[in-house]
């Protein structure tokens, strides 16, 4: 297969896997995420049965559909930080150069769908899950760049993630308290900033590159 036809075949991939997110998530806020079923999900996409389990495997991760992203985000940004930049420094630059590009993974003002993740356990324990994903993530990488697997990178790295978790659901509290999209983004900056900064003193240096 030439490099070409494999680009078109991802797009479409991608295309094909939003229409469905897009079609699951506007039912679901609708009717309710355990009143759906995943051939409802099918036909309102128009793709078969099997399409929509192919791309979701987990029910949950058609409306947390960006999973991937969010496990992957914090141990990139440590992987990718700059030459005297330590972990903690890397994770703060990149949480609020994503707010300025207004990341999707940043909360922005869909009351619906931040509520539909608040009021469904499934939803909840499926986000518990991902972010414990995303923190063992750091994690490894971590010990990786420090040469140290044990307790000091696996606490580190639970620190450092619990402030992407927490502000998380700053955001979606922000949200469901009716405020705009850049009153929010506004807030987390200010928010991050600061919840970083209380870090500082024990990991200020850690794992500087």
């Amino acid at each position: 297969m030439s490099v070409r036809a494999e680009g078109l075949r991802e797009v479409k991939k991608r295309r094909t896997r939003q229409m469905i997110s897009d079609a699951a998530t506007q039912l679901f806020k609708e009717r309710g995420f355990d009143k759906v079923t995943i051939a409802e999900v099918a036909s309102a996409a128009g793709v078969a049965k099997m399409t929509v389990t192919n791309h979701f495997p987990l029910k949950e991760d058609l409306v947390l559909d960006m999973h991937e992203e969010h496990v992957s985000t914090l141990a990139r940004a440590v992987g990718q930080r700059e030459p005297g930049e330590s972990a903690l420094a890397a994770l703060r630059r990149d949480y609020l150069e994503r707010v300025r590009r207004r990341d999707p993974l940043i909360p922005d003002d869909d009351i619906a769908w931040q509520r539909l993740v608040r009021d469904t356990p499934a939803l909840r324990a499926r986000l518990r899950q991902i972010h414990e994903q995303a923190e063992h993530a750091l994690a490894a990488v971590l010990a990786d760049e420090t040469g140290d697997a044990g307790i000091t990178s696996k606490l580190a790295a639970a620190q450092l993630a619990a402030v992407d978790r927490l502000l998380f659901f700053e955001g979606q509290r922000l949200v469901l308290d009716g405020m705009s999209s850049e009153e929010i983004y506004t807030l987390l900056a200010e928010t991050a900033d600061h919840a970083f900064g209380l870090l500082e003193p024990a990991l200020g240096g850690y794992a500087r590159r």
